[in-house]
């Protein structure tokens, strides 16, 4: 139950976004665990020189990321790419074996942890296909991960807090779905709009620092667009970092990313600006062939 590991614990610190201009990152129960209190220190998620695989077969060759919070690098690439092993890399899911490398958040290696673990660190996976879970509705994942932030280990599912209530309405209304949702079980029998934006009244609600979005434009229509749009502007408003994983450029009309990096044959061979996403449109990935990381310049 993969997904049942989305619970989410911060740490206190300041995100610097220009000169005299600084946004607070709340969590009133962890601080800075470098200083012990809140301050200023490197608040990026770091993939450094990894390689994994999946039943055996390589899949990630050697990528080298680095997404800052407050920032929204678009990851595009080919079918068979690597690119949603990476987002499944990060979050810590068992079918992928890193082999080489490390995963660092905020200064902190994860690469070695467990995806309960990471998600308590701030790490959020919005699935490509989120899964249905058969008895488990979204209230009671909710409540539970909740308390889990909180320091709870024992009584996960007691309403310790009757606002928590009012965030997830609000959070699905803010997704364009009602309350009934709470009260269903995750995502069966719901369609694939319905579990997008599910995906994002989730990540709502728990606040993660780094969300890894798998193509959340897929299956959504234009109004679908404009909620997925307006939630990674917030998000990015907010100081958290978003990592991007798209095939079009569509959603690019809805927001703009900060960076775009083309990952191809398991790693990532450029990265520059809209001008990358903009040639991938007119081309292909044929032109990717051969190249070494560079810069592009615009």
């Amino acid at each position: 139950m993969f997904a049942l590991f989305r619970i989410y614990n911060s740490r206190s610190c300041y995100l610097g976004r220009g000169e005299g201009q600084r946004q607070y990152i709340r969590d009133q129960y962890f601080p800075c665990r470098r200083c012990n209190l809140p301050g200023v220190y490197a608040l990026t998620l770091q993939i450094e020189d990894l390689y994994a695989e999946i039943g055996g077969k390589a899949v990630l060759r050697g990528v080298n990321i680095e997404l800052k919070r407050g920032e929204v690098l678009a990851l595009m690439g080919p079918n068979g790419s690597g690119k949603t092993t990476l987002a499944n890399a990060v979050a810590g899911s068992p079918s992928v074996i890193v082999k080489r490398g490390k995963i660092v958040v905020d200064g902190e290696d994860i690469t070695g942890l467990p995806p309960e673990e990471r998600s308590l660190r701030g790490i959020l996976l919005l699935f490509q296909q989120p899964p249905e879970i058969p008895g488990v509705k979204l209230s009671t994942l909710m409540i539970a991960a909740y308390n889990k932030r909180r320091g709870s280990y024992t009584d996960l599912l007691k309403v310790t807090d009757p606002s928590l209530f009012s965030k997830m309405r609000s959070s699905l209304y803010a997704a364009g779905l009602n309350e009934d949702f709470l009260f269903r079980d995750l995502n069966v029998g719901f369609s694939g709009g319905e579990r997008k934006r599910l995906e994002l009244a989730q990540a709502m609600i728990l606040g993660s620092k780094y969300l890894l979005m798998d193509e959340p434009d897929s299956g959504l229509d234009v109004e679908g667009l404009k909620a997925v749009g307006s939630f990674i502007e917030d998000a990015r408003k907010e100081g958290r970092g978003i990592l991007l994983i798209t095939h079009y450029t569509r959603l690019f009309s809805a927001v703009r990313p900060d960076r775009i990096a083309i990952l191809f044959g398991g790693k990532v061979v450029v990265e520059g600006g809209l001008e990358v996403a903009e040639r991938v449109e007119k081309e292909g990935y044929s032109w990717l062939e051969g190249l070494e990381a560079k810069r592009v310049e615009g």
